[in-house]
């Protein structure tokens, strides 16, 4: 995992052909807004979350967030544990996050 900061979250992610963003929020916070092309993942879901990672490519260079940066920290270390070679969390989360949304 690495912890990035919101520009070079931006920056990267803009660069890179192979991204995937994960929203690990509840569904009710991603009825609030969400960052484009986002795919929600409730973290909180335990078992079922995991079997959704189970499911990804592990090729891909996941960029997480969530509201404020540790749920998304934590699903790092998940996928992280489970061989994803590239996993990006967004210090600060969804609610210091200044770039589009979708809402």
């Amino acid at each position: 995992m690495k912890e990035l900061k919101q520009e070079d979250w931006k920056e990267q992610l803009s660069k890179d052909d192979n991204a995937v963003i994960l929203d690990v929020r509840t569904e009710e916070e991603v009825e609030e807004g969400y960052i484009p092309k986002a795919k929600n993942l409730d973290i909180y879901k335990g078992q079922e979350f995991i079997d959704e990672i189970d499911k990804l490519d592990k090729d891909k260079n996941y960029y997480i967030y969530c509201r404020s940066g540790k749920r998304s920290a934590q699903a790092c270390t998940i996928m992280d544990q489970k061989g994803f070679r590239n996993t990006y969390n967004l210090i600060g989360g969804y609610s210091e996050w200044e770039g589009e949304t979708v809402e």
